[in-house]
């Protein structure tokens, strides 16, 4: 054989560097779950990021361990207590070892001889997930990579099922165009999948919000009747459980009245909190997520696992095998229904990643606790941090959070510039120290900080310390 593919393969070479890598990875986790100083996310710009790495590939020498322990210093640091940026988990130390297990073995699931196991795992993990949001016996789905890749293949089955033609061959009906309801305060991914689907702009009809920013339930009857006499056919309405901007959920029981009230699909965007239906401290916030047709659930956000992992999950199974055919096609010339067990015709990717595995292995070493115990402790410290806030005069909430995403911004009583402005240079200056690590949004026209408390080790003591901090360098 080749000498450079026989080194490539060679167990004893890869036994030897993933030991160190573990040692690596372990130090590593021991200094964030410490609270180690460090810059959460070191300062670059990215034209200076990219000059480094194109350097770096110009040089002759290569240390395999030196790379990685660059890679490590340049990352985001999310399994810090001072992380508090975007809604991403640090996932499970041992789920990242089953992912290791996956990529080596590298199944690649498309129709069931490429991925065995693989494939009767991930409709185990669906099942379990499912039972545990409220769905029926009949329910099925399928593991897909993200929640914009999940809400696009819910949509299109809502499509497929509601539109009354054959839209997979024939294309959408220029006479009655399609299009869904959603609140304005609904992730970029629902209006992008109508985008993908041909609807447009004049697709994607916003329903206004109230003050709490959830879809105000009182507004959906107008909005229909103006969306039909704008000669759009609406066949859908989605629901935030709940919106990446401020935490909070729509009314999905009320969504599910008025959806079943007008015969159209209801489809849950679930990614980041679809998952507190496993609590019993904090399911009534999906209360009605168990009447959708479609619901979008990341384990890659509140649900400990490294991304991408994302559920697609169908009250009536039928249509996870109906989201890309045409009528009837997912039906054998006999009227059964296509094996469960080939997943290409049912996903947007062919080569699908083995991407149950992981979630599977935390379900068996940790049982259903281990979720719910983590989802009440990051909405808990959500609640604590937004008391928090309500008790400083010199600080205010942007809405009451209803889980791990507050956002919040600094107005001292003497201050007399734009808010909007001193906000925005708190959130810059953070960027700098990289002490901390927050981000930004606009509600209603105002910029507040914004912070998803995702990880278990952080405490009301690293967000005290925020708060010192913030009046320290702005007061």
């Amino acid at each position: 054989m080749n000498t450079l593919l026989s080194q490539a393969f060679d167990p004893e070479t890869f036994r030897k560097e993933g030991y160190q890598l573990v040692d690596l990875l372990t130090n590593y986790l021991q200094d964030c779950r410490a609270g180690a100083t460090m810059p959460v996310l070191p300062p670059s710009t990215p034209d200076e990021m990219l000059a480094f790495w194109e350097n770096d590939l110009k040089q002759g020498d290569f240390n395999l361990q030196q790379f990685y322990q660059t890679l490590i210093l340049q990352s985001n640091h999310i399994h810090h207590p001072n992380y508090m940026g975007h809604q991403v988990v640090p996932p499970a130390p041992l789920s990242a070892l089953t992912e290791l297990l996956e990529a080596l073995l590298n199944n690649g699931m498309a129709i069931y001889e490429m991925g065995p196991a693989s494939t009767a795992i991930e409709k185990v993990v669906l099942r379990w997930l499912s039972e545990h949001i409220g769905f029926p016996d009949e329910a099925e789905g399928i593991l897909t990579s993200g929640g914009s890749a999940g809400n696009l293949t819910g949509l299109l089955a809502a499509r497929q099922a509601m539109c009354g033609f054959n839209v997979w061959d024939e294309g959408n009906n220029g006479d009655h165009p399609f299009a869904l309801m959603v609140s304005e305060e609904a992730h970029y991914s629902v209006s992008r999948a109508a985008r993908i689907m041909g609807w447009g702009e004049k697709g994607v009809v916003k329903v206004p919000v109230n003050e709490n920013m959830q879809l105000d339930a009182s507004k959906l009857e107008e909005t229909l009747l103006n969306a039909t006499a704008n000669g759009l056919q609406v066949i859908a309405i989605v629901g935030n459980a709940c919106s990446t901007s401020t935490g909070t959920y729509d009314p999905l029981d009320k969504m599910a009245d008025f959806a079943q009230k007008h015969g159209l699909w209801f489809h849950v965007d679930g990614a980041h909190g679809g998952a507190a239906a496993m609590t019993a401290k904090y399911a009534h916030l999906t209360r009605g997520m168990d009447r959708a047709d479609s619901v979008v659930i990341d384990f890659h956000k509140m649900m400990l696992a490294p991304a991408l992992t994302t559920a697609v999950l169908f009250r009536n199974g039928k249509h996870s095998y109906a989201t890309f055919a045409q009528k009837a096609e997912y039906l054998l010339g006999d009227g059964k229904q296509k094996p469960w067990y080939d997943s290409a015709a049912r996903a947007l990717e062919c080569t699908k990643k083995m991407l149950g595995v992981k979630v599977y292995a935390m379900i068996k070493l940790y049982g259903d606790d281990l979720f719910r115990d983590y989802i009440i402790n990051a909405y808990d410290l959500g609640q604590s941090f937004a008391e928090l806030i309500d008790a400083q005069p010199d600080f205010e909430l942007a809405v009451k959070p209803d889980g791990n995403i507050v956002c919040f911004r600094y107005c001292p009583e003497n201050h007399n510039g734009d808010l909007n402005v001193l906000n925005a240079a708190i959130r810059n200056k953070s960027l700098k120290d990289a002490r901390f690590y927050i981000v930004q949004t606009m509600v209603n026209g105002k910029v507040y900080l914004r912070v998803s408390l995702m990880n278990p080790f952080t405490t009301m003591t690293e967000l005290n310390a925020l708060i010192t901090a913030i009046r320290e360098d702005f007061a």
